[in-house]
Protein backbone atom coordinates (compact mmCIF):
# COMPACT_ATOMS: atom_id res chain seq x y z
CA UNK A 1 0.00 0.00 0.00
CA UNK A 2 1.53 3.22 -1.09
CA UNK A 3 1.72 6.39 1.36
CA UNK A 4 1.66 9.89 -0.15
CA UNK A 5 3.64 12.95 1.64
CA UNK A 6 2.62 16.69 0.29
CA UNK A 7 5.30 19.56 0.01
CA UNK A 8 2.89 22.48 0.66
CA UNK A 9 4.83 25.25 -1.97
CA UNK A 10 1.65 26.98 -3.35
CA UNK A 11 1.98 26.96 -7.26
CA UNK A 12 4.78 24.52 -6.43
CA UNK A 13 3.50 22.10 -4.15
CA UNK A 14 3.85 18.14 -5.19
CA UNK A 15 3.32 15.03 -3.77
CA UNK A 16 6.33 12.41 -2.84
CA UNK A 17 5.18 8.41 -3.70
CA UNK A 18 6.39 5.56 -1.07
CA UNK A 19 5.83 2.17 -1.56
CA UNK A 20 6.62 -0.73 -3.32
CA UNK A 21 5.66 -1.01 -7.18
CA UNK A 22 5.16 3.17 -7.11
CA UNK A 23 7.40 3.50 -10.18
CA UNK A 24 4.04 2.54 -12.12
CA UNK A 25 2.58 6.31 -11.23
CA UNK A 26 5.98 7.35 -13.33
CA UNK A 27 3.77 7.26 -16.49
CA UNK A 28 0.95 9.57 -14.88
CA UNK A 29 3.45 11.83 -13.70
CA UNK A 30 5.37 12.60 -17.03
CA UNK A 31 1.70 12.09 -19.08
CA UNK A 32 3.21 10.99 -22.49
CA UNK A 33 5.34 13.92 -22.27
CA UNK A 34 9.07 13.43 -24.09
CA UNK A 35 11.97 13.75 -22.12
CA UNK A 36 15.62 12.55 -20.60
CA UNK A 37 16.40 9.91 -18.02
CA UNK A 38 19.42 10.61 -16.39
CA UNK A 39 20.72 7.45 -14.68
CA UNK A 40 23.82 6.27 -13.44
CA UNK A 41 25.81 2.91 -15.12
CA UNK A 42 24.87 0.66 -11.81
CA UNK A 43 21.78 1.60 -11.75
CA UNK A 44 20.90 1.85 -15.60
CA UNK A 45 22.08 -1.78 -15.97
CA UNK A 46 19.64 -2.89 -12.72
CA UNK A 47 16.50 -0.61 -13.76
CA UNK A 48 16.96 1.38 -16.96
CA UNK A 49 14.62 -1.26 -19.05
CA UNK A 50 12.02 -1.75 -16.70
CA UNK A 51 12.26 2.50 -16.11
CA UNK A 52 12.02 2.99 -20.00
CA UNK A 53 9.19 0.77 -20.63
CA UNK A 54 6.81 2.68 -18.05
CA UNK A 55 8.03 5.84 -20.20
CA UNK A 56 7.32 4.89 -23.24
CA UNK A 57 8.77 5.86 -26.67
CA UNK A 58 10.49 9.77 -27.08
CA UNK A 59 12.96 8.89 -24.05
CA UNK A 60 16.24 8.43 -24.11
CA UNK A 61 18.92 7.64 -21.22
CA UNK A 62 22.00 9.77 -20.06
CA UNK A 63 24.00 7.44 -18.27
CA UNK A 64 26.91 8.69 -16.14
CA UNK A 65 29.80 7.17 -14.11
CA UNK A 66 28.61 5.71 -10.86
CA UNK A 67 30.08 7.34 -7.44
CA UNK A 68 30.91 10.61 -5.82
CA UNK A 69 33.04 12.28 -8.11
CA UNK A 70 30.29 12.56 -11.19
CA UNK A 71 28.66 15.34 -9.11
CA UNK A 72 31.51 17.50 -10.59
CA UNK A 73 30.73 20.42 -13.25
CA UNK A 74 32.52 18.32 -15.89
CA UNK A 75 29.59 15.69 -15.78
CA UNK A 76 26.67 18.77 -15.52
CA UNK A 77 27.84 20.32 -18.81
CA UNK A 78 28.02 16.93 -20.38
CA UNK A 79 24.76 15.99 -19.45
CA UNK A 80 23.66 19.44 -20.66
CA UNK A 81 25.48 18.87 -24.17
CA UNK A 82 23.65 15.53 -24.41
CA UNK A 83 20.83 17.23 -23.34
CA UNK A 84 20.98 20.08 -26.20
CA UNK A 85 22.03 16.95 -28.53
CA UNK A 86 18.59 15.43 -28.08
CA UNK A 87 17.08 18.60 -29.45
CA UNK A 88 14.68 18.38 -26.08
CA UNK A 89 12.96 21.80 -25.74
CA UNK A 90 11.28 23.65 -23.06
CA UNK A 91 8.59 21.45 -23.00
CA UNK A 92 10.89 18.32 -22.40
CA UNK A 93 10.89 16.52 -18.57
CA UNK A 94 13.88 14.97 -16.68
CA UNK A 95 13.82 12.05 -14.77
CA UNK A 96 16.72 11.72 -12.08
CA UNK A 97 16.87 7.87 -11.45
CA UNK A 98 19.65 6.75 -8.45
CA UNK A 99 20.89 7.79 -5.69
CA UNK A 100 21.69 11.10 -4.36
CA UNK A 101 24.63 12.27 -6.48
CA UNK A 102 22.83 11.19 -9.91
CA UNK A 103 19.60 13.10 -8.29
CA UNK A 104 21.35 16.38 -7.47
CA UNK A 105 23.32 16.16 -10.96
CA UNK A 106 19.97 15.40 -12.76
CA UNK A 107 17.65 18.02 -11.06
CA UNK A 108 20.82 21.05 -11.39
CA UNK A 109 20.18 20.31 -14.80
CA UNK A 110 17.07 20.53 -15.43
CA UNK A 111 16.80 24.08 -13.68
CA UNK A 112 20.06 25.26 -15.84
CA UNK A 113 18.79 23.46 -19.48
CA UNK A 114 17.11 26.66 -20.94
CA UNK A 115 16.85 28.56 -17.39
CA UNK A 116 14.78 25.20 -15.96
CA UNK A 117 12.88 22.71 -17.89
CA UNK A 118 10.66 19.96 -15.32
CA UNK A 119 12.04 17.46 -13.54
CA UNK A 120 10.89 14.10 -11.56
CA UNK A 121 12.92 12.44 -8.96
CA UNK A 122 12.96 8.83 -8.73
CA UNK A 123 15.07 7.74 -6.06
CA UNK A 124 16.90 4.03 -5.63
CA UNK A 125 18.85 4.50 -2.25
CA UNK A 126 17.58 4.96 1.11
CA UNK A 127 19.75 8.33 1.20
CA UNK A 128 18.22 9.52 -1.89
CA UNK A 129 14.29 8.67 -0.90
CA UNK A 130 14.67 10.26 3.01
CA UNK A 131 16.31 13.20 2.07
CA UNK A 132 18.25 14.19 -1.25
CA UNK A 133 14.88 13.60 -3.70
CA UNK A 134 12.97 15.70 -1.13
CA UNK A 135 12.70 19.58 -0.76
CA UNK A 136 14.41 20.88 -3.98
CA UNK A 137 17.93 20.90 -3.51
CA UNK A 138 19.97 20.98 -6.33
CA UNK A 139 24.06 21.18 -7.18
CA UNK A 140 27.46 19.52 -7.51
CA UNK A 141 30.28 19.88 -5.42
CA UNK A 142 33.32 22.13 -6.37
CA UNK A 143 36.99 21.68 -5.77
CA UNK A 144 36.70 24.10 -3.15
CA UNK A 145 33.37 22.06 -1.31
CA UNK A 146 30.47 20.31 -1.77
CA UNK A 147 27.54 21.63 -2.85
CA UNK A 148 28.78 25.16 -3.75
CA UNK A 149 27.05 24.99 -7.13
CA UNK A 150 23.19 24.73 -7.19
CA UNK A 151 19.77 25.50 -7.30
CA UNK A 152 16.69 25.62 -5.41
CA UNK A 153 14.49 23.92 -7.98
CA UNK A 154 11.21 21.43 -7.05
CA UNK A 155 10.34 18.61 -8.97
CA UNK A 156 6.94 17.80 -10.41
CA UNK A 157 7.15 14.83 -8.08
CA UNK A 158 9.07 12.47 -6.44
CA UNK A 159 8.51 8.75 -6.68
CA UNK A 160 10.33 6.39 -4.53
CA UNK A 161 9.78 2.60 -5.08
CA UNK A 162 11.06 0.65 -2.01
CA UNK A 163 11.76 -2.25 -4.27
CA UNK A 164 15.05 -0.74 -5.34
CA UNK A 165 15.83 -1.13 -1.84
CA UNK A 166 16.12 -4.91 -1.89
CA UNK A 167 19.18 -4.83 -3.88
CA UNK A 168 21.11 -1.83 -2.61
CA UNK A 169 25.02 -2.94 -1.56
CA UNK A 170 24.97 -3.04 2.68
CA UNK A 171 27.51 -0.24 2.69
CA UNK A 172 24.68 2.62 1.09
CA UNK A 173 21.54 1.06 2.69
CA UNK A 174 23.60 1.73 6.13
CA UNK A 175 24.59 5.53 4.79
CA UNK A 176 20.87 6.37 4.13
CA UNK A 177 20.54 5.13 7.91
CA UNK A 178 22.33 7.92 9.22
CA UNK A 179 20.09 10.41 7.44
CA UNK A 180 17.47 9.04 9.18
CA UNK A 181 18.93 8.87 12.71
CA UNK A 182 19.63 12.93 11.74
CA UNK A 183 15.64 13.23 11.67
CA UNK A 184 15.82 11.55 15.24
CA UNK A 185 18.33 13.20 17.03
CA UNK A 186 17.23 16.67 15.32
CA UNK A 187 13.89 16.78 14.79
CA UNK A 188 11.81 14.02 16.39
CA UNK A 189 12.86 12.10 19.81
CA UNK A 190 9.60 9.49 19.56
CA UNK A 191 10.59 8.84 15.69
CA UNK A 192 14.28 8.22 17.31
CA UNK A 193 12.97 5.84 19.84
CA UNK A 194 11.25 4.26 17.12
CA UNK A 195 14.11 3.74 15.27
CA UNK A 196 15.98 1.91 18.24
CA UNK A 197 12.57 -0.16 18.76
CA UNK A 198 12.67 -1.67 14.95
CA UNK A 199 16.69 -1.72 14.50
CA UNK A 200 16.32 -5.58 13.48
CA UNK A 201 13.16 -4.69 10.84
CA UNK A 202 15.13 -1.90 9.59
CA UNK A 203 18.43 -4.12 9.46
CA UNK A 204 16.06 -6.91 7.95
CA UNK A 205 14.59 -4.37 4.98
CA UNK A 206 11.30 -5.52 5.92
CA UNK A 207 9.01 -3.63 3.50
CA UNK A 208 5.91 -2.28 6.42
CA UNK A 209 9.08 -0.90 8.81
CA UNK A 210 10.89 0.69 5.64
CA UNK A 211 7.80 1.99 4.35
CA UNK A 212 6.90 4.12 7.81
CA UNK A 213 10.54 4.89 7.80
CA UNK A 214 10.84 6.56 4.29
CA UNK A 215 7.42 8.20 4.96
CA UNK A 216 8.02 9.59 8.42
CA UNK A 217 11.56 11.29 7.11
CA UNK A 218 9.88 12.93 4.59
CA UNK A 219 6.59 14.01 6.63
CA UNK A 220 9.12 15.47 9.02
CA UNK A 221 11.27 17.09 6.15
CA UNK A 222 7.77 18.38 4.26
CA UNK A 223 7.38 19.98 7.13
CA UNK A 224 10.50 22.23 7.44
CA UNK A 225 10.68 22.65 3.55
CA UNK A 226 7.34 23.96 3.74
CA UNK A 227 8.43 26.81 5.96
CA UNK A 228 11.09 27.77 4.69
CA UNK A 229 11.84 26.07 1.07
CA UNK A 230 15.40 28.24 0.57
CA UNK A 231 16.75 27.42 4.09
CA UNK A 232 16.89 31.22 5.48
CA UNK A 233 16.13 30.12 8.76
CA UNK A 234 14.68 26.66 9.94
CA UNK A 235 15.86 24.31 6.78
CA UNK A 236 19.37 24.81 8.13
CA UNK A 237 18.53 22.32 11.21
CA UNK A 238 18.22 19.63 8.41
CA UNK A 239 21.95 20.12 8.41
CA UNK A 240 22.77 18.46 11.52
CA UNK A 241 26.10 16.44 11.55
CA UNK A 242 26.76 18.15 8.03
CA UNK A 243 29.19 20.67 8.46
CA UNK A 244 32.09 18.66 9.62
CA UNK A 245 30.79 15.54 7.29
CA UNK A 246 30.99 17.78 4.69
CA UNK A 247 34.48 18.81 5.14
CA UNK A 248 35.18 14.73 6.09
CA UNK A 249 34.02 13.84 2.36
CA UNK A 250 36.00 16.56 0.76
CA UNK A 251 39.42 15.64 2.90
CA UNK A 252 38.87 12.16 1.42
CA UNK A 253 38.30 13.03 -2.00
CA UNK A 254 34.01 12.48 -2.52
CA UNK A 255 34.08 8.65 -2.73
CA UNK A 256 36.00 6.84 -0.04
CA UNK A 257 34.06 7.89 2.47
CA UNK A 258 30.09 8.12 1.65
CA UNK A 259 27.71 11.24 2.80
CA UNK A 260 25.96 9.18 5.01
CA UNK A 261 29.65 7.48 6.54
CA UNK A 262 30.36 11.46 7.17
CA UNK A 263 27.26 12.41 8.28
CA UNK A 264 27.18 9.83 10.80
CA UNK A 265 30.74 11.22 12.24
CA UNK A 266 29.33 14.72 12.03
CA UNK A 267 26.54 14.15 14.01
CA UNK A 268 28.97 12.73 16.56
CA UNK A 269 30.74 15.69 16.29
CA UNK A 270 27.90 18.23 16.87
CA UNK A 271 26.90 16.17 19.71
CA UNK A 272 30.25 15.89 21.39
CA UNK A 273 30.15 20.51 21.02
CA UNK A 274 26.54 20.26 22.00
CA UNK A 275 27.29 18.46 25.46
CA UNK A 276 29.92 21.33 26.30
CA UNK A 277 27.92 24.17 24.97
CA UNK A 278 24.29 23.44 25.37
CA UNK A 279 24.24 20.84 28.20
CA UNK A 280 22.67 17.70 26.05
CA UNK A 281 22.68 14.85 27.74
CA UNK A 282 26.23 12.23 27.87
CA UNK A 283 23.78 9.42 28.41
CA UNK A 284 21.94 10.30 25.20
CA UNK A 285 25.16 10.76 22.87
CA UNK A 286 25.65 7.26 24.09
CA UNK A 287 22.01 5.93 23.42
CA UNK A 288 22.76 8.23 19.33
CA UNK A 289 25.87 6.33 19.05
CA UNK A 290 24.68 2.82 20.27
CA UNK A 291 21.89 3.26 17.44
CA UNK A 292 24.81 4.79 14.74
CA UNK A 293 26.56 1.48 15.66
CA UNK A 294 23.87 -1.09 15.21
CA UNK A 295 23.23 0.28 11.58
CA UNK A 296 26.73 -0.51 11.20
CA UNK A 297 27.85 3.46 10.93
CA UNK A 298 31.02 4.60 11.73
CA UNK A 299 31.42 6.71 15.26
CA UNK A 300 34.90 7.96 15.84
CA UNK A 301 37.69 9.41 13.45
CA UNK A 302 39.84 7.33 11.71
CA UNK A 303 43.06 7.56 8.90
CA UNK A 304 45.26 10.60 8.87
CA UNK A 305 42.50 13.34 9.26
CA UNK A 306 44.69 15.70 10.38
CA UNK A 307 42.95 19.08 12.56
CA UNK A 308 44.19 21.50 10.48
CA UNK A 309 42.79 20.35 6.90
CA UNK A 310 39.38 19.18 8.72
CA UNK A 311 39.22 23.17 9.95
CA UNK A 312 40.26 24.34 6.49
CA UNK A 313 37.63 22.26 5.00
CA UNK A 314 35.11 23.19 7.37
CA UNK A 315 35.47 26.88 6.91
CA UNK A 316 34.10 26.70 3.38
CA UNK A 317 30.95 25.64 4.60
CA UNK A 318 27.77 27.00 3.03
CA UNK A 319 26.86 27.94 7.36
CA UNK A 320 30.09 29.63 7.76
CA UNK A 321 30.50 33.35 8.14
CA UNK A 322 33.86 35.33 7.25
CA UNK A 323 35.96 32.02 7.67
CA UNK A 324 33.81 31.33 11.29
CA UNK A 325 32.15 27.81 11.98
CA UNK A 326 28.33 27.87 12.45
CA UNK A 327 26.97 24.90 13.95
CA UNK A 328 23.62 22.88 14.17
CA UNK A 329 24.02 21.92 17.69
CA UNK A 330 21.51 20.22 20.26
CA UNK A 331 20.19 20.79 23.26
CA UNK A 332 18.22 17.81 23.91
CA UNK A 333 16.94 14.77 21.89
CA UNK A 334 14.57 15.95 18.88
CA UNK A 335 15.34 19.71 19.62
CA UNK A 336 18.25 21.74 17.94
CA UNK A 337 19.47 25.02 17.44
CA UNK A 338 19.80 27.34 14.02
CA UNK A 339 23.44 27.42 13.38
CA UNK A 340 25.71 29.09 15.86
CA UNK A 341 29.33 30.09 15.82
CA UNK A 342 31.26 28.00 17.46
CA UNK A 343 34.84 29.57 19.01
CA UNK A 344 37.53 28.28 17.32
CA UNK A 345 38.88 26.84 20.77
CA UNK A 346 36.22 24.57 21.63
CA UNK A 347 35.83 23.63 18.01
CA UNK A 348 39.80 22.16 18.22
CA UNK A 349 39.22 20.87 21.70
CA UNK A 350 35.96 18.57 21.09
CA UNK A 351 37.58 17.28 18.13
CA UNK A 352 41.00 16.69 19.82
CA UNK A 353 38.52 14.83 23.28
CA UNK A 354 36.91 12.81 20.29
CA UNK A 355 39.82 11.36 18.47
CA UNK A 356 41.87 10.65 21.68
CA UNK A 357 39.09 9.21 24.00
CA UNK A 358 36.12 7.94 21.43
CA UNK A 359 32.30 8.56 23.12
CA UNK A 360 32.86 8.26 26.94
Amino acid sequence: MAREVNIALDNRSYSIWIGTGVLERLAEVVRGQRGVVVTDANVAAAHGATTMAILGGGWEQVVLPPGGATKSATQWADVLEQMAGLRLDRQAVVVGRGGGVGGDLAGFAAATYMRGIRFVQVPTSLLAMVDSSVGGKTGINLAAGKNLAGAFYQPLAVVADLATLATLPAREFAAGLAEVVKYGVALDAPFLAWLEEHTAAIRAREPQALEHLVARCCELKAEVVSQDERESGRRALLNFGHTLGHALEKITGYGRLLHGEGVALGMVYALELSVARCGFSREDVRRVVALLRAFDLPVVPEGDWAWGAVRKAMAVDKKSAGGQVRGVLSQQLGQSDLPVVVPEAELEAAWKRWWAHGIS
